[in-house]
């Protein structure tokens, strides 16, 4: 018989946490389950008092993430059929930058009676995007001190990340961020309520916090922001920093009770979820990048040299796996984008079509779709529903759909706007290739990797191999794999890699005719991306702004 010790992952998505029970000696999976948020996605009002929250909010109640593990750990050990005492380790992943307020303890300031319906109190999650603004601010004073550290984030500092957001905390509700304790990652805090112990992930830190050669900016650029901001990192962020693989800590009574584990089991350092994912693509190596795609899509990739691609989201030593540098880039907007689409502008009798044909809406458009030659509909769109992550780091930019006629069908539109998500992937891997990050190959993972049409257009775009993560649970694997590092199963995560990842190389292969005719069409792309991107970046800033005065009952003076 095998070794039949496992693991759990537990992956914190957008709008559900999964869990899944893997063998650690192989990776098999045997068992897995869905927990989705009961409050899901705060972004239009606060579930406790219905206040209406202002646009680019996005909140979660981290209440849910603890009832994930009440449910779906249980359920994923049952459908697995194993003994919970067969269980060694436990891992988890979160989205990232998500990001809450609490006491010493670890209390959600949001939990707190006198606090439940103060907005800021609530986890800020990845997609919250009010603070601009202080993110603006963010980048501009590292420039002008010259910080060391803004080359490692592309020379832009997002929206999304810690200290925009922290900021944005003291100037819109000084008394809450007076009374939290600790400014913490979802991820770090969920480990901190596994194991009793608040240790912090150095992989979070150093894409989201700017925590770069074993440091966060010092307290003299925090104080040019704010001077109440001078002693943000060294009393809000706490001090203990773990690598990736590491034993955070071990299973506690409560956490236990919880799961139904037994208590004492490894709980391994947190992770982020895109980024748990390359080991369980087995992407430890330089050359093949890991690209999550989804709601959102996230590229990750690892080097064994430093260097500085314009507009990344960071280079972090040992960010991906120790002793290595871990690139990250993304994009903002993908999946959500044909959501957006399907629902606002679909008219009604697509969906009857759909129907009947016992098809899905997104299956019947991508059908009509796929019978189209590259360039037939003569559109390009520009992937910024959701702002632009990457290259150009500004959520004030927004979508651009170029052509339109009066024969401008739906299908011609949603095709766009797949290929425009794609572009938006191939400017992000020429920007690595010129700053001397060489991509080889592709590996896919994520909800659209059913979508034959999509990746094969993605292939054609990015002129490269694509290769298929064989899970259904990508992050939860890779949170597995660290659980198995973490409880002695396996020596490291490169070993842990090998054994337990699962991946499909070269599943589609590029088109020479259609990649040929898709360098015509994204030369059109790349002209679009620079003028509203580069040359005119005002002008959506000063739409944004219009907008804004409007739903505030301002006139606008002419």
């Amino acid at each position: 018989m095998g070794d039949e010790r496992h693991v759990i992952g537990i992956d914190f998505g957008t709008l559900s946490g999964r869990a899944v029970v893997v063998r650690a000696g192989d990776g098999e999976e045997l068992g897995s389950a869905e927990y989705k948020y009961p409050h899901g996605v705060m972004d239009r009002e606060l579930a406790e008092t219905g206040e209406r929250l202002p646009p680019d909010w996005a909140l979660q109640d981290p209440q849910d993430y603890i009832d994930v593990l009440r449910h779906a750990v249980p359920e994923a050990v049952k459908a697995a059929g194993v003994d919970p005492a067969s269980v060694v380790g436990i891992g988890t992943d979160f989205t990232s930058c998500t990001i809450m307020p609490t006491r010493g303890d670890g209390t959600p300031l949001c939990r707190l009676d006198e606090f439940r319906g103060r907005p800021h109190a609530y986890a800020k999650l990845w997609k919250h995007h009010a603070a601009q603004p202080q993110a603006d601010r963010v980048t501009e004073v590292a420039a002008e001190r010259g910080e060391p550290w803004l080359s490692r984030y592309g020379g832009r500092i997002s929206s999304e990340w810690a200290i925009a957001k922290a900021l944005q905390v003291l100037e819109e509700d000084t008394e809450i961020y007076d009374r939290m304790e600790r400014w913490i990652e979802a991820g770090d805090w969920i480990v901190w309520q596994l194991c009793g112990e608040e240790v912090r992930s150095a992989c979070p830190a150093g894409y989201k916090a700017m925590y770069q050669d074993g440091r966060y900016p010092d307290a003299d650029y925090f104080e040019a922001l704010d001077a109440r901001f001078r002693d943000f990192a060294e009393q809000k962020l706490g001090a203990s920093l773990a690598e990736l693989g590491a034993r955070a800590g071990t299973l506690t009574d409560a956490a236990a009770e919880w799961t139904g584990l037994k208590h004492g089991i490894a709980v391994a350092v947190g992770n982020v979820d895109a980024h748990v994912t390359a080991p369980a693509a087995q992407a430890t190596d330089p050359g093949r990048m890991v690209v999550v795609m989804g709601t959102s899509n996230c590229h990750v990739i690892v080097g064994d040299e430093l260097a500085e691609v314009p507009g990344m989201c960071g280079v972090v030593k040992g960010g991906l796996v120790p002793g290595r540098w871990g690139y990250e880039a993304g994009q903002t907007g993908v999946g959500d984008i044909f959501a957006w689409f399907v629902d606002q502008a679909v008219p009604p009798y697509y969906h009857e079509q759909a129907r009947d044909r016992g098809l899905g809406i997104h299956q019947y458009l991508t059908e009509l779709a796929d019978e189209q030659e590259v360039g037939e509909h003569g559109l390009v769109a520009l992937d910024w529903w959701n702002g632009n992550r990457s290259i150009l780091v500004d959520h004030n930019l927004r979508g651009v759909l170029v052509g339109m006629s009066l024969a401008t069908r739906p299908e011609d539109i949603y095709r766009a706007l797949i290929e425009s998500t794609a572009f938006g992937t191939r400017k992000i891997i020429e920007a690595f290739g010129d700053a001397g990050v060489t991509v080889d190959e592709l590996v896919t993972t994520g909800g659209l990797l059913d979508n034959p049409v999509l990746m094969q257009i993605y292939t054609d775009v990015v002129n490269r191999p694509l290769g298929v993560l064989e899970s259904a649970q990508g992050p939860a694997l890779g949170s597995a794999i660290h659980a198995a590092v973490a409880a002695g199963v396996h020596e490291d995560i490169e070993t842990a890699a090998a054994r337990m990842g699962k991946v499909r190389r070269e599943v589609y292969s590029p088109n020479p005719r259609r990649a040929e005719a898709y360098d015509r069409v994204y030369r059109v792309y790349g002209r679009l991306h620079d003028w509203f991107g580069r040359e005119s970046r005002d002008l959506m800033a000063d739409l944004q702004s219009i907008a804004a005065d409007a739903r505030k009952g301002e006139r606008v003076e002419h």
